[in-house]
């Protein structure tokens, strides 16, 4: 526990995390079940396969297409446009399905039939709706496998997912700082474990947070650096201004292989500038521009995304001894867990 990409957390160890499965036919498996395969699926279904001459979803695209306007069709819209979302959210939960029972295949996942799913995709209609039926097709072929959705905002279990992970230290403050880093948003946030009131982390809170779209600004990794501290800073004088006994730490959650070093080896093809080089560390970067916290440097430390987000629902699977964790977004994140009390 209190290190870069730790295997054990609050009575949890973290089994696997970013496991690289290959498809036969190339690429990775987890690319079939990304929010960008969904996308690519309606793109095929509005190309291939449309009931009516024109394109219900006009010239835009499938890439552009709004979850608001997808979900739209669904409760109600045009009735071509709603036959080309089921036709892609169709595929989606076939290929979602098989997906998971690669996973479930593996060693690192083996006794794992509890899994929740994060991420982005399962906050729309169409996502919540491809995942129900995916959840049926897994019953269906008999896997005993189980698909959950997160119990609260996935924005949040980037951030919450830390109470798992955090130095004893830190938990016996009222609060610490957050952070989720992801390839098109930096969230951060002042999470409030409540340890007095469930021991388990389940009545965490995140009582303030900042969000920054860095995808829209294209900055370079120092400018990324200096404005994440700037957010973390701010957050900072909220606490003091309203009263919140802050610890000096800071939790980062990642895209990608975080190492013992706190050094990023893959998946950060989304953030801005290289953040794979061999001399570039987030914490020493970031710790170069952080305010010192109850006078102290704060502690930074990081894990990968999914990890730190599937840990975020550690509360509400105690029961279980084996679960896992997929985070849909513009790629498949992945991590499975075994409880030890």
């Amino acid at each position: 526990m209190a290190r870069h990409a730790a295997t054990r957390g609050r009575g949890v160890s973290i089994d696997s995390w970013n496991l690289p499965l290959s498809h036969p036919d190339g690429g990775f498996v987890g690319d079939r079940a990304s929010q960008t395969a969904f996308r690519e699926l309606l793109d095929q279904a509005r190309r291939l396969h449309g009931t009516c001459v024109r394109d219900p979803f006009g010239r835009t695209p499938s890439q552009e297409v709004g979850k608001r306007d997808i979900d739209m069709v669904l409760v109600g819209g045009d009735p071509d446009a709603a036959h080309i979302v089921h036709l892609a959210v169709e595929e989606y939960a076939r290929s979602l399905a098989a997906v998971v029972r690669t996973f479930i295949a593996q060693p690192e996942w083996r006794g794992v039939r509890h899994i929740v799913l994060g991420g982005g995709f399962p906050d729309h209609e169409a996502g919540r709706l491809a995942i129900r039926r995916a959840a049926r097709l897994l019953r269906l072929a008999r896997t005993g496998v189980r698909l959950r959705l997160l119990g609260h905002d996935s924005d949040e279990g980037g951030l919450l997912g830390w109470v798992q992970l955090a130095p004893d230290s830190a938990l016996r403050r009222q609060a610490f700082l957050a952070v989720d880093i992801g390839g098109t948003n930096i969230r951060c946030g002042i999470v409030e474990p409540r340890l007095d009131e469930d021991r388990s982390g389940g009545r965490a809170r995140v009582l303030e947070h900042a969000q920054w779209r860095h995808a829209d600004d294209a900055p370079d990794r120092d400018a990324a650096m200096r404005r994440l501290a700037a957010m973390l800073n701010g957050l900072s004088a909220h606490a003091r201004t309203r009263g919140i006994d802050l610890a000096p730490f800071v939790g980062i959650a990642c895209p990608g292989e975080v190492d013992r070093g706190g050094h990023l080896r893959n998946g950060t093809q989304n953030l801005p500038g290289d953040w794979e080089s061999d001399d570039f560390f987030i914490a020493e970067a970031l710790g170069a521009w952080l305010a010192p916290v109850r006078g102290r440097a704060p502690r930074v430390l990081l894990h990968n995304d999914a990890v730190v987000q599937g840990l975020s629902q550690r509360p509400r699977m105690r029961a279980l001894r084996r679960w896992g964790v997929l985070t849909i977004g513009t790629g498949l994140g992945n991590a499975s867990y075994t409880n030890h009390g």
